[in-house]
């Protein structure tokens, strides 16, 4: 049983410490409930807990809203973003049911397209692809949790709640060279895509949700819930759009948007392989058009992508290995408020595009010391 509960929060925890943008243009960042690694009842004395997750993901597949658009690579057109992030999790227990953890990402981007650059005379050719990056550490969270029922009379389910703060630590205006944008067909160097930066540049209030339920002696069901409140509008960091055409001329600042994520499934747990677990269950995560507080203006790629989330766990000892590869259902670009404040104003309908990826791969380890 103890076994079984150490899957249920080690994939539930892990797995999600990600602050990747998590599905290419899409910038989700910090999506995760890293709640304590190992069920309460595990822990009669104070411990500390290190994580370790490696994502990586490329996406070029172009949505517009949940339509396809298979012509961007027929044409040679398609962003490509080739996004990995190495998060670093510290997590202090402090008896059965308080703990608190410290996450520090860092990420490594790169952006291939044609639409950034190749300029000339004001017009651009999309003839010329070149590639942009960002190295650096991401957006710092610190979070508490709180399992709400004692874990010593609720063995077979419970839940977790987590409150935290996300920093602006992530570089949010990061720059690298546009080619042939300037005088003569010149470089400049310029604000990288929103998709790639480091940050968001905005401090805000996570929210989690982390339960259990035993169904049976071997197989259980698990639920995260999280929420990203960034009550800052717009940081400041300028995208250049507007130099792209005159209808993104109310995208030329980059917006500070919420995020959200939600995962549910079952896990196995095998009796004749010691350690071993499987688990499988859908991934919902995303950016909202409109923020809970704050303005939502200003340039974002709102969307979501729903996955089937596959998993793996073996333990030996106090440590862990993992892996899981979600696998996109459903990938949707939603209509931006730039987007509707446009088609309000000329009448003509406007939706912008995204590039999302088929899958994700997430390898880590966790130790309990």
């Amino acid at each position: 049983m103890k076994k079984i509960f150490a899957f249920i929060i080690i994939i539930a925890a892990v797995l999600n410490v990600t602050y990747a943008n998590a599905q290419g243009c899409v910038a989700i960042r910090g999506n995760g409930a890293a709640c304590m690694l190992q069920h309460a009842d595990q822990q009669n004395k104070p411990g500390w807990q290190f994580s370790s997750n490696l994502r990586y993901f490329k996406s070029d597949k172009h949505f517009k809203g949940t339509d396809y658009q298979e012509e961007r690579i027929a044409n040679g057109t398609e962003v490509i973003n080739h996004q990995a992030a190495v998060d670093l999790a510290l997590t202090r227990v402090f008896n059965q049911r308080w703990s608190a953890m410290i996450d520090v990402p860092v990420l490594s981007n790169a952006r291939s397209s044609l639409y950034e650059h190749g300029l000339i005379n004001g017009v651009n050719t999309f003839q010329q692809r070149h590639s942009m990056h960002t190295f650096g550490i991401g957006d710092i969270r610190v979070a508490a949790y709180r399992w709400m029922l004692d874990p010593a009379k609720n063995k077979n389910f419970n839940f977790q709640l987590g409150l935290g703060i996300k920093f602006a630590t992530g570089d949010y205006n990061a720059k690298d060279y546009w080619y042939n944008v300037g005088p003569g067909g010149t470089k400049e160097l310029r604000n990288v895509d929103q998709s790639i930066q480091l940050g968001d540049g905005g401090t805000g209030l996570t929210t989690e949700l982390n339960t259990f339920i035993n169904i049976t002696k071997n197989l259980n069901a698990y639920g995260n819930f999280y929420y990203l409140i960034n009550p800052r509008e717009q940081n400041g960091s300028r995208t250049y759009r507007e130099t792209l055409a005159p209808s993104l001329a109310n995208e030329a600042i980059c917006s500070v948007p919420d995020q959200y994520m939600a995962r549910f499934g079952v896990n196995y747990s095998f009796n004749h392989i010691k350690g071993l677990s499987v688990a499988t269950g859908l991934r919902w995560e995303g950016i909202p058009v409109n923020d809970l507080a704050g303005g939502s203006g200003d340039f974002r790629r709102p969307g979501y992508v729903m996955s089937i989330e596959p998993g793996i766990n073996y333990t030996i000892k106090n440590v862990n290995l993992f892996t899981s590869v979600p696998v996109a259902l459903v990938r949707n670009r939603t209509q931006s408020v730039t987007d509707k404040e446009y088609s309000k104003l000329t009448g003509t309908f406007k939706q912008g595009d995204a590039a999302f990826s088929d899958y994700v791969i997430n390898i880590g380890f966790a130790v309990k010391f």
